[in-house]
């Protein structure tokens, strides 16, 4: 009497059976090569996209690259029936806003995902998550109006005051201002802007680090923050640049927030109580009503050299990367 077969073994054969067939491999090798396809054609499209950006923005600008160069830079009269432009001004409220906004909100922000994707109880966590999410989704017009409103008569009345007495030597902390629109004000909105963005990102990135590397180096005498500072940091640090990035994007293109707090100048000094402008604001208030054609070339001018600002952080995160992954011996 033969014996009966165990349960499953004949949908098992058949199984490998179609895996194996030709009408299968081909399946597999088209379905690869679709794959490929599809990924590549992402890829370029996406560097298309950019290009075709840069294009138009540097056509835009071509009137003010010709009168001005790279004296619109160092110049920061910003006149636009005189039709003098510079740009320093500008670019300096735009990176000390954006410096100030990645300064205080990347390790806030890191400090979140680190809680919520490896401290936080299931409870907390998901009670606190929606919330982190949630500050995203609040409008930047809301956030501008907040801070002219509620949080800009705070700094004048004590937060800058403050500052100024303990460290009013550096020049940065200058004497307060009576309205409270100031570059300190609109870092600060920038600041609660970002927060949510890299947080969101560095959390998922913490989460998805694989639980038998960390629980290797507890094994091995680690403590929590050992295994934080020697695993998981260096694990996620692509990922880390990249949500920077992401926050450092929102900063340099935020308009609306920014120009309601920030005071609308366009000049250049070290004092963040005073107010300035950024390239962001300026081209937001100003492109839908020029004043020449060269006004409007100008714009163009600024929006190049915020193209040419996020490109350059891109690549400086990039190599940075590439040098950390390079010391610490792994593959770039």
């Amino acid at each position: 009497m033969s014996a009966t077969p165990p349960a499953g073994t004949a949908s098992l054969k058949l199984a490998r059976s179609n895996r194996q067939s030709p009408a299968r491999k081909r399946a597999d090798r088209f379905g690869d090569v679709a794959l490929r396809v599809i990924c590549a054609a992402a890829a370029v499209l996406a560097a298309v996209v950019l290009i075709l950006i840069a294009k138009e923005v540097f056509e835009g600008a071509q009137p003010s690259f010709a009168k001005f160069g790279f004296s619109f830079v160092t110049h920061q009269e910003w006149a636009p029936p005189l039709e003098q432009f510079g740009g320093r001004g500008l670019i300096f409220g735009t990176l000390i806003t954006s410096a100030m906004a990645l300064l205080i909100g990347a390790p806030v922000a890191i400090s979140i995902g680190i809680f919520l994707a490896l401290m936080a109880p299931a409870a907390v966590r998901n009670v606190i998550s929606p919330l982190v999410e949630m500050l995203a989704a609040i409008p930047s017009v809301i956030l501008g109006f907040w801070g002219l409103i509620i949080l800009g008569p705070v700094l004048v009345n004590t937060v800058e005051p403050f500052l100024h007495n303990t460290f009013g030597f550096i020049p940065i902390f200058g004497s307060p201002q009576t309205t409270g629109a100031s570059i300190f004000n609109a870092g600060l909105i920038l600041t609660i802007m970002v927060i949510p963005i890299i947080a969101s990102v560095t959390r998922d990135l913490f989460a998805a680090v694989p639980r038998d590397l960390q629980d290797g180096a507890a094994a091995l005498g680690s403590t929590r923050w050992e295994v934080i500072r020697g695993v998981v940091l260096p694990t996620t640090l692509s990922g880390i640049m990249g949500a920077c990035l992401l926050g450092l994007g929102r900063a340099l293109g935020e308009a609306i927030a920014v120009s309601q707090v920030i005071g609308g100048g366009t000049e250049s000094h070290l004092s963040l109580f005073k107010n300035g402008g950024t390239m962001a604001s300026i081209i937001a208030l100003q492109f839908n009503s020029p004043v020449n054609a060269l006004h409007t070339a100008s714009l163009y001018y600024l929006a190049a050299l915020l193209l040419i600002i996020g490109v350059a952080a891109n690549l400086l995160a990039s190599w940075i990367t590439l040098r950390f992954r390079a010391a610490a011996g792994g593959a770039p």
